[in-house]
């Protein structure tokens, strides 16, 4: 933390749940840090429903990080979850459309009806689907921050939005 400059770490991911060790001794950890004041929220990655209960009977979580996109809903109980209990969302590979955005496919069709992008819709999508949903799409270009910056603007119909959740 020194070398990084700061007092305390913002938000610390547990990127894998180590199948060796109980995660009540992971997230213990992590609670112990902080509450040590070096970080200030703790989140999980790639977990099931269960596997987060038995964390929050230990800390607060303040975020899931699981694959969850357009064409890739397995963790759509996962965003139930976080969505009820008002849990942060982050879903990874937020842009992979795969088969549904070939053009025709679904999301290629309702990109090209708002004239945006493929990737564009796909977000947007993700944007509608919870309020805790919480996109970070890689980003290597400032064409492609532009991009997924417009996804916030996008507006898809209920009418859009039930076609691509039909689409998966």
């Amino acid at each position: 933390m020194r070398r990084l400059g700061l007092e305390a770490i913002d938000l610390l991911q547990l990127h894998r749940v180590d199948p060796a060790v109980p995660l009540e001794d992971q997230v213990g950890e992590l609670k112990d840090l902080q509450d040590e004041g070096k970080i200030v929220a703790i989140g999980l990655s790639q977990v099931t429903v269960g596997q987060i209960e038995r964390a929050r009977r230990i800390a607060d979580i303040a975020t899931v990080q699981n694959r969850y996109n357009v064409a890739d809903r397995g963790s759509a109980g996962v965003l139930d979850y976080c969505t009820r209990h008002g849990i942060g969302f982050i879903p990874w590979a937020p842009v992979a459309a795969g088969r549904l955005a070939r053009p025709g496919g679904p999301v290629d069709h309702i990109a090209a009806t708002h004239g945006s992008t493929p990737s564009a819709a796909a977000l947007s999508w993700l944007l509608h689907s919870s309020d805790v949903v919480l996109p970070i799409p890689g980003t290597s270009k400032v064409a492609h921050l532009e991009e997924n910056l417009a996804a916030s603007r996008l507006r898809l119909s209920d009418a859009e939005l039930a076609e691509l959740d039909a689409a998966a």
